[in-house]
């Protein structure tokens, strides 16, 4: 027998935890490889981790609502024979049943420590009225350490979406014990004046410059909704992106009157023979990814003073939820597919999307995000960039307008199908040509579509 650890696998370049929402075997059940073990969710996607291995689950190294780093080891599996991925710790049978021999009254141990410690010298905060997140083991650490809930609240931290880490905390614990027992500041008086010089950790510092949001006043008859864990992660993603991009726009007005006609054309002979309806989205994706072969330095990302070229051209595609939230499905080389492709592709993408089957896989690695305004009735929109990219772009809806057409024998006014392109794009690193160069050749793509095209 040996033991092979199940370990949170990488769901994208900007995901670096995930939540356990809910274990779906419990120990002792037997496992297939391939079947749903646990459940997770981050601010992407919700998603199940399938075991690797066929085998018997032996331990649950976390519980329902820790925050799990990628990398971590959340499940460990009994399996028959030796496992590729085993850890060099257990290799074993015997050598297994001999460390667990010895851990188990070691843990128990330090366990019961820990409880008596926590009751006796340390206070009892509770952390759980506080609106910012906190992961267990700070929690842990700020009950220890007596940290009340004023000073982790003033601690600025230095992890993803602001949050507080282990580095975080135990940096704040070093500066309060070189300022004295005192954590909120230290005074010192001296006999010729008098004059009292007080003296506050920088983390405290930094948070009482910060300027605070008005208290928002709640009526009798005001209803309060809390945010879903979605909602929260969601807001947070937004103002890291403002904060960290420098966001301009530029508008294009377009003339589709050729690809509403090709359309309208095509449609119900592409329903019948694909057994799929095809909608504009997957022409305005082909129209984007055609834009960015011609011009590679949109498909880029920023990581500190480096520019990262991306190879592929992956499209993000923002689905809206049943519940009024927003997830970002990716289509992977998108500049390789056919129309017949692109459709299909959109279509199974926005399917799962809604009936929230996506795979972690699936929302992960995207270079550039279409976002499709118009299908709320908007003409346009100013989009926030989904980082690390530099550029999103929003349709606005498709509307029948009265236009100046130009002809050889001279102009005249006639109804065309036309639409607004925006584009936001990172202004740190995109300048106004590319970024307006770019959304053009989105445009000129469109009003040069060939209404004879075959499909």
């Amino acid at each position: 027998m040996s033991k092979f650890e199940l370990k949170l696998p990488q769901m994208g370049e900007s995901v670096a935890e995930a939540t356990l929402t809910s274990w779906l075997k419990e120990v002792g059940d037997t496992i297939e490889m391939d079947e749903a073990v646990f459940e997770i969710a981050t601010d992407k996607v919700d998603s199940e981790v399938p075991s690797e291995v066929d085998g018997i689950l032996l331990e649950k190294r976390f519980n329902v609502d820790d925050v799990i780093q990628v990398g971590d080891v959340v499940a460990v599996i009994q399996i028959e024979g030796e496992a590729e991925n085993t850890s060099s710790g257990i290799d074993s049978e015997g050598e297994s049943e001999v460390e667990d021999a010895m851990e188990e009254p070691v843990m128990a141990l330090e366990n019961q420590m820990t409880q008596v410690k926590e009751s006796v010298s340390a206070p009892a905060h509770d952390f759980s009225s506080s609106e910012r997140f906190y992961s267990p083991l700070v929690k842990n650490i700020a009950k220890e350490e007596g940290v009340s809930m004023e000073e982790l609240e003033a601690i600025v931290g230095t992890g993803l979406e602001g949050r507080v880490t282990k580095n975080d905390i135990m940096a704040f614990l070093e500066q309060r014990s070189t300022n004295g027992s005192k954590p909120a500041e230290t005074t010192t008086t001296t006999t010729v004046e008098e004059k009292v010089t007080t003296t506050e950790p920088k983390a405290q510092k930094e948070a009482a410059e910060k300027p605070k949001t008005a208290p928002v006043q709640v009526g009798k008859d005001d209803e309060v909704i809390p945010l879903t864990r979605m909602g929260k992660l969601i807001a947070h993603h937004m103002v890291e992106s403002v904060s960290t991009s420098a966001h301009v726009q530029s508008f294009v007005e377009v003339d589709v009157t050729n690809v509403v006609n090709w359309r309208n054309k095509v449609k119900k002979a592409f329903e019948e023979r694909e057994g799929e309806k095809l909608t504009f989205t997957p022409i305005f994706m082909e129209a984007v990814a055609m834009a960015l072969k011609k011009y590679p330095m949109m498909n880029i990302s920023l990581d500190g003073d480096k520019v990262i070229k991306k190879k592929h051209i992956n499209l993000g595609m923002a689905a809206a939820l049943p519940d009024g939230n927003l997830i970002v499905p990716v289509i992977k080389n998108a500049d390789q597919l056919n129309l017949v492709g692109m459709a299909n592709t959109v279509n199974d993408l926005a399917s799962r999307a809604r009936n929230n089957q996506l795979k972690p896989d699936e929302v992960k690695d995207g270079t550039y995000t279409v976002t499709n305004v118009g299908s709320f009735g908007s003409v346009f929109g100013t989009p926030i960039i989904n980082q690390p990219q530099v550029g999103i772009l929003a349709l606005g809806a498709i509307r029948k307008m009265p236009s100046v057409i130009e002809t050889d024998q001279g102009e005249y006014i006639g109804i065309r199908s036309k639409m607004f392109l925006s584009h936001s794009y990172d202004h740190r690193v995109v300048n106004g040509a590319l970024g307006g160069m770019f959304v053009k050749a989105v445009a000129d793509y469109l009003e040069a579509w060939d209404i004879n095209r075959e499909i």
